[in-house]
């Protein structure tokens, strides 16, 4: 997994259907972990595959496979430095 961080308000900006078709490409497990993003982030690899009901592995293979595409981004948690938290990349 990239140990990288993005800052949110740098994030890479896509348009909507360029988001979409990076994303059509992934697996499901992939497409899952950002549906959970959309709808709620930021979160850390844990509470994804707790809300994913994905093992920790997979969940760590369709984070990988979003950072790859650009479409997920990653910082320190706030709440727990030793963290990261993932969130979706924007897209207008």
């Amino acid at each position: 997994m990239s140990t990288s961080t993005v800052d949110p308000e740098n994030a890479v900006q896509l348009s909507e259907s360029e988001f979409r078709s990076r994303l059509r490409e992934l697996p499901p497990s992939a497409k899952l972990v950002a549906k959970i993003l959309e709808i709620d982030s930021p979160l850390s690899q844990g509470q994804l595959a707790e809300e994913s009901l994905l093992p920790d592995r997979t969940v760590r293979y369709a984070l990988n496979r979003l950072e790859d595409n650009d479409l997920v981004g990653s910082r320190y948690s706030f709440k727990d430095a030793r963290k990261q938290v993932y969130f979706l990349n924007d897209y207008a």
